[in-house]
């Protein structure tokens, strides 16, 4: 089922399978009109659109990718890091000319944000792909995030951190801080690419798409992006008009 609201196509899949290859055209279709830079997320959500790309006869070699975010205080080497998973799920498969994930070895923060910064804005993003949170957060922008807002140090909510502790050892070697690009970094970007399954989503998805622009819900700043395709299972579609 498809369905265009204003700038926003939607497409409703019948599961993350089928959302894998949806997504996957998606970036297919970027690629045949000269995408040259794609931002990348990681989370469960975007694996199938991973497998159905390491799948393809895509070449990426001569592309550059520019990851979300990252936490603060892994090493890229670190099982838990994004940096790891990414080269688990995409990169040791189909290498880019150059990929690009916050340093979060890099603890000064000014320095770290102006870097990634500058690095966006040198490879303006051509697609970004984009996971959704249960509160309608965006990267790591939780509600109340600033929509101007650029490349920044974010505090982990509480839920978070509980979220991640069962990934490791001990408590203290949970991340209490992230890099994450701003609302307004993530705007930039020429097309966007949104994808959310299940019905602890569904809530979040009608705020994005039919409900008021609202620092609450960070993703319904999508509303005012020009170019937005939005992939979504029966469930997370589940309360849209």
């Amino acid at each position: 089922m498809q369905e265009v609201m204003k700038n926003i196509h939607v497409q409703i899949v019948r599961d993350q399978t089928a959302g894998g290859l949806a997504g996957f055209q998606v970036f297919q279709n970027a690629l045949n009109k000269g995408a040259q830079v794609l931002g990348l997320a990681t989370g469960s959500t975007p694996v199938t659109i991973y497998d159905e790309l390491t799948a393809s006869d895509l070449d990426f070699s001569n592309l550059t990718s520019i990851n979300l975010d990252e936490y603060v205080g892994l090493k890229p080497t670190h099982p838990q890091s994004y940096h790891y998973f990414m080269q688990e799920h995409l990169f040791d498969q189909k290498p880019f000319a150059h990929s690009f994930v916050p340093d979060g070895m890099n603890l000064n923060a000014d320095e770290e944000t102006k870097l990634y910064d500058a690095l966006i804005n040198a490879n303006p993003i051509d697609l970004q792909l984009l996971g959704l949170g249960q509160n309608g957060h965006i990267g790591f922008n939780e509600p109340g995030t600033d929509p101007a807002s650029t490349t920044h140090k974010v505090a982990l909510t509480a839920s978070t951190i509980a979220a991640n502790a069962r990934f490791f050892d001990n408590a203290d070697e949970v991340p209490r801080y992230a890099y994450s690009m701003g609302i307004g970094s993530i705007l930039k970007a020429k097309q966007i690419l949104i994808v959310a399954y299940g019905e602890a989503k569904a809530n979040a998805v009608a705020a994005m798409l039919q409900g008021p622009v609202t620092p609450d819900v960070p993703a319904s700043y999508l509303q005012r992006h020009p170019n937005v395709t939005v992939i979504l299972d029966q469930a997370a579609a589940s309360k849209l008009n």
